[in-house]
């Protein structure tokens, strides 16, 4: 089959690989879509910390937010999977540590990462082996546009869940990436007040047109109490910003990554009585989203700026070739 293999720093090329096999647990599924987000692209240029801290190595396959059809069962699994259309969590944990038994897989020690961490095959390939239990049935009513969002939607779910927003409680939004964008249609859905900062003119008009109203510069920020700061953006220095901002005994999310270390002065988090969350991973989420996405309350098929096919994908992943549409994502069709 196809697939798109990085093989060092800015070194990557669709090369033919040998098919995936459905082992005793596993299930082939043939990829209708991939999503490229900012762990791929930190990936391919070789700054993503698990490639130095020994998570990770080239060569690599990524691709962690996909959809597709299940076309091979291996043994033991459940045959009532077979041609259904799907999409699957990116966390293997091991199954059976306390961190895994408690519902908290996404941080087990010895999790895979499918296309990021362990070496275990992404999607951004013709074809994806993956245990049967990582994975969600899509309904008719999410299609493959949708369905490969449900991962990033998975993140933006629990960042909101984790702001403990009530119906008329006043969201902040820092950065409005995919993520970020969906934080806010998650928060709105639940009937919160949702203010959006970005630093892109370009972003902040998009944004608009999804029927945010409340977009802003930093530098115009209304002076309001915001009930809950999620920081969705890869700046170090937002972190403290959201910490400034929030009000006292109300809470801040922390979902968005920099690239180099972010400082907070925890005085200050003690000295407000603020409760902070950390979110990796959407694996909690993913069943919400998919439910959501379902119910029409959130479409996040506007995010979608361009679908390319996979000869494509070192174009996308080196900046060359960026959405020609409004929305940040880009999708790759590994058929096209």
């Amino acid at each position: 089959m196809r697939a798109f293999v990085v093989t060092g720093p800015r070194e990557g090329a669709v090369q033919d690989v040998a098919a995936p096999e459905a082992e005793p647990g596993q299930v082939v599924v043939d990829i209708s879509r991939v999503g490229v987000c900012g762990t791929d692209v930190e990936f391919y240029t070789g700054e993503m910390a698990y490639l130095h801290q020994g998570y990770a190595s080239y060569p690599m396959r990524l691709g962690h937010e996909w959809c597709g059809i299940v076309s091979a069962l291996g043994r033991g699994v459940d045959e009532s999977w077979l041609g259904r259309r799907v999409t699957g969590d990116t966390m293997l944990g091991c199954g059976h540590c306390p961190r895994c038994v408690s519902g908290r897989h996404n941080v087990c020690e010895d999790r895979f990462e499918i296309g990021i961490r362990g070496g275990f095959p992404g999607a951004l390939a013709e074809q994806l082996a993956v245990p049967a239990t990582a994975l969600l049935a899509l309904p008719d009513s999410v299609d493959d546009v949708a369905g490969a969002l449900v991962e990033p939607g998975g993140n933006a779910l629990r960042a909101v869940r984790g702001a403990a927003l009530s119906a008329g409680d006043r969201i902040l939004v820092l950065g409005l990436g995919t993520i970020g964008l969906l934080v806010g249609e998650f928060a709105r859905a639940q009937g919160a007040e949702v203010h959006l900062v970005d630093r892109s003119d370009r972003t902040l008009d998009f944004a608009r047109t999804l029927g945010f109203s409340g977009v802003w510069r930093a530098e115009e920020l209304p002076a309001l109490p915001w009930d809950a700061v999620v920081d969705a953006s890869n700046s170090p220095q937002l972190p403290a910003l959201a910490l400034d901002l929030v009000e006292p005994g109300k809470r801040i999310v922390y979902i968005g990554l920099s690239g180099t270390p972010s400082l907070i002065d925890t005085r200050t988090l003690a000295l407000k009585d603020v409760t902070a969350v950390g979110i990796l991973a959407g694996s909690a989420g993913l069943a919400g989203t998919i439910e959501t996405y379902a119910s029409g309350a959130v479409d996040p098929r506007p995010l979608v700026g361009a679908t390319v096919g996979l000869a494509q994908a070192g174009d996308v992943l080196a900046g060359r070739l960026t959405p020609t549409g409004p929305g940040p994502k880009t999708h790759i069709d590994p058929r096209a």
